[in-house]
C-alpha cells in the first residue's frame, strides 16, 4: 500500500503513530471486475468440457454454442430481430415507469388513495401475467401493443409498490423538521421526501428493469412469435439447442446491459447515501 493511500491518525501515546489503510474505491470496484471475470471465464470452461464428455442433446459444448452465433449474426437474424424488441422493451418501460412512478408516489402520499387502489395493485402484481394475453389479443390484435402490454403488465406494478414503499419510508422527523421551518408541500416533496426515497425507489426501478426483460421475451414467445422470443420458440421447436442457448446468451447481455445502466444511475443519484 502506497502513503498516499494510507490515513494517518493522531498517535496515541507520545513517539507513536497508529496507521489504517484502506483500498480506493476505482482499486476495490477493479478487483471486484477481476472476480467477476475469472469466474465468467471458469463457468465458461467447465460448461465446454461437460458439454464434450457428457454429450447431451440440450447441452452442446461452448464453442458449438458461439458458432451458431456466430452464423446467427452473419446472416443478420439477430439484429434485424433485436432491434424489433429493443424497441418493445424501450416503450413499455417508458410507459411503466410513468405510470408506475405517478401512482407510487400518490398511493406512499395519500393513505385515502392506497387503500382505494393498493389492493388491486397487489392482486395485479401476483396474478399470473399470462391470463391477461387472450384480453391483450382481443384489444390489440398482433400489434407491437400486445407486447407491450404484456411488458407493462410484468413491470407497473412492481414500480408502483416498491414507489409507494419507498415514499412511505422517509424519515418522518426529517418531514417534521421542515414543516417547523415552514416549508410547503412543494418544498417538503423536492427538498426532503424525494432524496429520502430515492435509494428504495431506484432499487424497485431495477427490479422493474428486470421483469421488463422477462415480460419482452414472453410476449415474444407465446403471443407474437417475433423477436428474440420469437426466434427462442422457433428454434425451440426444432430441438436446435445451440441456436437456442446462443439466444439466451444474447437475452442475458440485454438484460445485464439494461440492469447495467439502470445500476450505474443508481450509483450517480445516490453518491450522497454512501
Amino acid at each position: 500500500m502506497t502513503q498516499r493511500n494510507a490515513i494517518a491518525y493522531a498517535p496515541t501515546q507520545p513517539g507513536r503513530v497508529r496507521r489504517r489503510t484502506w483500498l480506493r474505491y476505482p482499486q476495490g470496484l477493479k478487483r471486484d471486475y477481476v472476480v467477476q471475470a475469472l469466474s465468467l471465464v471458469g463457468g465458461l470452461i467447465l460448461w465446454e468440457i461437460l458439454g464434450w464428455l457428457l454429450g447431451l442433446p440440450w447441452l452442446p459444448p461452448f464453442s458449438k454454442v458461439m458458432a451458431a452465433l456466430a452464423e446467427l449474426i452473419r446472416n443478420g437474424e439477430i439484429f434485424a430481430n433485436l432491434a424489433v424488441s429493443l424497441r418493445s422493451l424501450a416503450v413499455g418501460f417508458v410507459i411503466s415507469l410513468v405510470v408506475g412512478l405517478v401512482v407510487g408516489v400518490m398511493m406512499g402520499l395519500y393513505p385515502r388513495v392506497d387503500q382505494a387502489i393498493g389492493i388491486y395493485v397487489n392482486a395485479l402484481l401476483f396474478t399470473p401475467h399470462l391470463v391477461f394475453a387472450p384480453i391483450f389479443f382481443a384489444l390489440f390484435h398482433l400489434s407491437d401493443w400486445t407486447r407491450i402490454a404484456v411488458i407493462v403488465k410484468y413491470t407497473v406494478f412492481i414500480i408502483i409498490i416498491d414507489t409507494a414503499t419507498a415514499v412511505r419510508s422517509a424519515d418522518p422527523s426529517l418531514l417534521e423538521m421542515a414543516r417547523s421551518f415552514g416549508a410547503t408541500k412543494r418544498q417538503i416533496f423536492r427538498r426532503v421526501l424525494l432524496p429520502a426515497s430515492t435509494v428504495l425507489l431506484l432499487a424497485g426501478i431495477r427490479l422493474g428493469m428486470g421483469r421488463a426483460v422477462k415480460g419482452m421475451i414472453t410476449g415474444e414467445m407465446f403471443i407474437a412469435f417475433v423477436g428474440l422470443g420469437g426466434m427462442v420458440q422457433k428454434y425451440g421447436s426444432q430441438f436446435d439447442a445451440s441456436r437456442v442457448l446462443a439466444l439466451t446468451l444474447v437475452i442475458l447481455t440485454v438484460a445485464l446491459v439494461v440492469g447495467g445502466l439502470v445500476q450505474i444511475a443508481d450509483r450517480r443519484m445516490t453518491q450522497w447515501a454512501d
